[in-house]
């Protein structure tokens, strides 16, 4: 028997940063986001965002790539999001993503600071928090790739 504990804290831009996600009907895209990752046998741990950018708390099934989770996630909502009341300015997702994995003792902390993101985004930008993620992977962002 194999065991797997993969914990991942994944962010998606919307294309160019647009805030295209009404606050107001986020909780729609938060539903399906859940109802796909239930679907795929994983677990949702938390999910929130702002009108530019959404943070998913995740463990996907171990038989599925992050890859192909992260294509078909951002397929689905997109097709989701054209087609749904509320969500007319969205157009599409930028064309990467961050994902970062955690342990399990850092669950609650990665949870509560998911759950919070309205109130740290009053005092930190989307791009200087996107940088941040960037660099605790030990990566560089390439100011081109902010634009897509």
């Amino acid at each position: 028997m194999s065991y797997v504990q993969l914990l991942y804290h994944i962010i998606i831009r919307t294309k160019a940063n647009q805030p295209v996600i009404p606050l107001e009907h986020s909780e729609e895209l938060y539903r399906y986001i859940w109802g796909m990752i239930k679907n795929k046998n994983g677990v949702l741990y938390r999910v929130n965002g702002m009108e530019d950018h959404v943070h998913i708390f995740v463990s996907i099934h171990p038989t599925i790539a992050l890859a192909d989770f992260m294509r078909e996630l951002k397929t689905e909502t997109s097709k989701m999001l054209k087609r749904t009341a509320g969500f007319e300015n969205f157009m599409a997702w930028s064309d990467g993503y961050a994902a970062l994995t955690y342990s399990l003792q850092d669950k609650d902390m990665i949870i509560n600071y998911i759950k919070k993101q309205r109130e740290h985004h009053k005092t930190v930008s989307f791009k200087e928090e996107f940088i941040e993620f960037i660099r605790t992977m030990g990566l560089v962002l390439d100011e081109r790739d902010w634009i897509r």
